[in-house]
C-alpha cells in the first residue's frame, strides 16, 4: 500500500460530536496518526505515533459500517497525511456531512469545498503558537470554524485581539472559545465572553462531560 491509496489509522469509532456547531450529532470519528505540533494541554498523544496502515476502501467501508450521516476527521493532525483528501473526497461523494478538525499549522487551500473545516488557531498557552500558518485565514470561508482553546486570561485577551484583528467573525461561520479542560473554570471563561459582549461561541467537549478522559468517546 502506497500513501496515495492508504492512511495510518490510530482509530475508528462512533460518539456524540463533542465540539464545535455539530456537537451533540452521532458521528464517526476517524483519527489520522501523526501531528507536527506538541501542544501542553493535548488530550490525545497516543496520535502521535503508531496506529495502522489502512486502505481506504476499508477505511470508507468501516465508516459506513457504522450507519451514521456525520463523519469526523481528526487526529492528531489529520492533514499531515496527503492520502486524507481522497478519502475526504470519497466520503463526500457519498452524501456524508464532512468536518475536518485541524491544528492550523497545515495548508487547509486544498481541502475539499464541501468538507466543513474547523481550524484551531494555537494560542500562547499551547506552547505552539508560533505553528500558527497565517496564510490560511485568507483561505477560511463562511462554512467553516475557528477554535481558540484557552488556557487562562492571558491566553484570553491574545485571542480576543486575534478575533479581531482578523476580523473572523466576518469570515466563519462560528468562532469558538474553549476553556482547557481541568485548567480554565467554564464559568470564568463565560464571564470574560459576555462581559466583552464578544461575537463567540463558548463551548465544552461534550465528550468529556458525559464520558470524562475515556478513550474513543
Amino acid at each position: 500500500m502506497t500513501g496515495a491509496d492508504s492512511l495510518r489509522i490510530t482509530e475508528i469509532f462512533f460518539s456524540l460530536q463533542g465540539e464545535s456547531s455539530f456537537v451533540g450529532w452521532p458521528t464517526v470519528f476517524v483519527r489520522l496518526t501523526g501531528c507536527p505540533l506538541r501542544c501542553t494541554w493535548c488530550d490525545t498523544t497516543y496520535s502521535f505515533h503508531g496506529g495502522d496502515r489502512k486502505p481506504l476502501t476499508d477505511i470508507v467501508a468501516e465508516v459506513l459500517g457504522f450507519g451514521a450521516k456525520h463523519v469526523c476527521i481528526t487526529g492528531g493532525e489529520p492533514l499531515s497525511q496527503p492520502g486524507v483528501h481522497s478519502l475526504m473526497n470519497q466520503l463526500c461523494d457519498l452524501g456524508l456531512t464532512l468536518s475536518l478538525e485541524t491544528s492550523g499549522a497545515l495548508p487547509i487551500d486544498a481541502v475539499d469545498a464541501r468538507v466543513h473545516r474547523i481550524v484551531d488557531i494555537k494560542t500562547p498557552g499551547s506552547g505552539e503558537v508560533g505553528g500558527n500558518l497565517w496564510s490560511n485565514v485568507e483561505y477560511l470561508r463562511r462554512s467553516d470554524e475557528v477554535k481558540f482553546v484557552i488556557a487562562d486570561r492571558q491566553d484570553y485577551d491574545w485571542s480576543v485581539f486575534k478575533l479581531h484583528e482578523l476580523d473572523l467573525a466576518k469570515r466563519v461561520g462560528h468562532v469558538l472559545f474553549s476553556p482547557v479542560h481541568g485548567a480554565l473554570d467554564p464559568a470564568r471563561l463565560a464571564e470574560w465572553v459576555l462581559a466583552d459582549r464578544l461575537p463567540v461561541r463558548l463551548q465544552l467537549q461534550l465528550h468529556k462531560v458525559i464520558w470524562g478522559e475515556e478513550r474513543g468517546r
